[in-house]
């Protein structure tokens, strides 16, 4: 895949994660606010090992 793409992808994931975080709050529902965390925490770990791909 292409390391844009990549990039991209994880800063997706990391906005779907905190808006279900969000919306998970206002709708007082922690399973999609337990959703929405592992979802934010799977992008930065997807950004955080794109990143360093790159600087090799």
């Amino acid at each position: 895949m292409n390391s844009t793409f990549r990039t991209l992808l994880s800063i997706l994931l990391l906005a779907a994660g905190v808006f279900l975080f969000v919306y998970g709050g206002y709708d007082d529902s922690p399973g999609a606010q337990g959703l929405g965390l592992l979802i934010a925490a799977y992008g930065v770990v997807r950004f955080w090992r794109s990143y360093r791909a790159s600087k090799l």
